[in-house]
């Protein structure tokens, strides 16, 4: 059961990371769905649909390997998945909120 939760939500962040690669979606994105024209026309929206495809990937990555714990039924890959996932997620969102690397 455990399995079929992780690999669903796994294909979610793939869906979304395929969907943030073709350069659709961006009215997906928390923030810049509710910014003003004038705030979206400052932003680079090729470049933030790009960071936030691999982001996608990275976190449906870490669920795979949850996925995997079940799979070999080896406790040690779902704290290791845990913790990348965890870690992945801070590090994404300090990468994609901190400094002008969005801007035109």
């Amino acid at each position: 059961m455990l399995l079929a939760v992780f690999l669903v939500i796994a294909a979610l962040f793939v869906v979304l990371g395929i969907i943030f690669a073709s350069g659709k979606g961006a009215n997906l994105i928390a923030g810049y769905n509710t910014a003003s024209y004038e705030e979206k026309s400052k932003t680079d929206e090729k470049k933030l649909l790009k960071a936030m495809s691999v982001f996608m990937f990275v976190l449906a990555g870490c669920f795979l390997v949850l996925a995997l714990s079940q799979v070999l039924h080896v406790k040690s890959l779902i704290w290791i998945g845990q913790a990348l996932f965890v870690v992945a997620l801070i590090a994404g969102l300090i990468y994609l909120n901190t400094g002008d690397r969005f801007k035109r």
